[in-house]
């Protein structure tokens, strides 16, 4: 059955259709012959109960600098005249994305909302991740000098990152001599209200980040991301190189032992990012990436794998 998509997004023009997720996402909907519809977050509005916004029918194709088509505007009631909505704008996990969540929450009881508000709002990437922390690198959470001088001379080498950051985006590496910590932490005291994530530097980053995606916490696949020359971030929007991938026996278990909560807290479409094959950094729920690589080197179908999720649970709800 034809399904009503709403794509709650940045705006369609800026996007890399080579490797975007979001549009992969949405060409495989289309292909089922889904009808799409694409708005921005800051469209969204409530009154008396219900939520709707100004959209745009859309159809997609993969042509560089002709990938989409807008049709005019519609008022489009999220609960009423669709059946899903893919939240898809990328973080800043910031109050303007925490509000989205809360109005979306409110027509998730008749429509699917991928990935679900409430879990997306409960469950920051760097937050999350805390409650596996037995898989995790020695990790410190603080806004305090002292407590990160301390964290440093016990482990030699650390990254500070903001704890709600994303894309690679202001990761730091401090080294044994602690030169610029203080400034560093200074800055970011600064620039954020909130504490800071401080791990372990792990040199084993030099050989790759994995991103493991998991869809309905059932892994998909998984893609290496390689740090370009004198960088330790190995994000792709950063420079980083992507390279065919196999899964470790550790991190099947930290698959197997995430992936009953994902599916029970409607987080469809996950990905997870794990360091030398072992230690888990990330759970990234807002908006993951990475299916267009992992279907690039294994041949896969991750995208249709989503929406063959999506479909079970809108079957299920009768």
């Amino acid at each position: 059955m034809p399904l009503n998509v709403a794509v709650q997004m940045d705006p369609l023009d800026a996007i890399n259709i080579a490797g975007d997720s979001t549009f992969a996402l949405m060409l495989s909907a289309q292909a089922r012959g889904h009808r799409l519809f694409h708005y921005a977050p800051e469209d969204l509005n409530y009154s008396g109960g219900q939520v709707w916004t100004k959209a745009h029918p859309v159809s997609v194709q993969r042509v560089v600098g002709s990938h989409f088509q807008f049709g005019e505007p519609v008022r489009l009631d999220l609960g009423d005249e669709a059946d899903v909505v893919l939240m898809r704008q990328d973080p800043p996990f910031d109050l303007g994305y925490i509000t989205a969540t809360h109005l979306l929450e409110r027509i998730a009881h008749k429509t699917l909302v991928v990935n679900d508000p409430a879990s997306v709002r409960n469950a920051p990437e760097k937050v999350f991740v805390l409650d596996y922390a037995r898989f995790m690198p020695p990790t410190l959470v603080t806004r305090s000098l002292d407590e990160a001088r301390a964290f440093l001379a016990t482990h030699g080498e650390i990254v500070v990152k903001p704890l709600h950051g994303n894309g690679g985006k202001a990761i730091f590496k401090v080294g044994k001599d602690g030169a610029n910590l203080a400034s560093l932490i200074e800055v970011f005291n600064t620039a954020y209200r909130e504490p800071h994530m401080v791990q372990a530097f792990l040199p084993s980053v030099a050989a790759g980040d994995k991103r493991i995606v998991l869809v309905d916490g059932v892994v998909a696949g998984a893609v290496n991301r390689v740090p370009g020359e004198g960088e330790i971030r190995s994000n792709l929007a950063v420079g980083g190189t992507a390279a065919k991938t196999e899964l470790t026996a550790r991190e099947v278990e930290i698959c197997e032992a995430l992936g009953p909560e994902l599916e029970k807290r409607g987080l469809i479409f996950v990905g997870i990012d794990v360091i030398g094959g072992e230690w888990l950094t990330e759970i990234n729920v807002t908006s993951p990436t990475g299916i267009v690589a992992i279907d690039r080197f294994n041949g896969t179908d991750t995208g249709g794998m989503i929406w063959d999720a999506i479909e079970a649970r809108i079957a299920a709800r009768g």
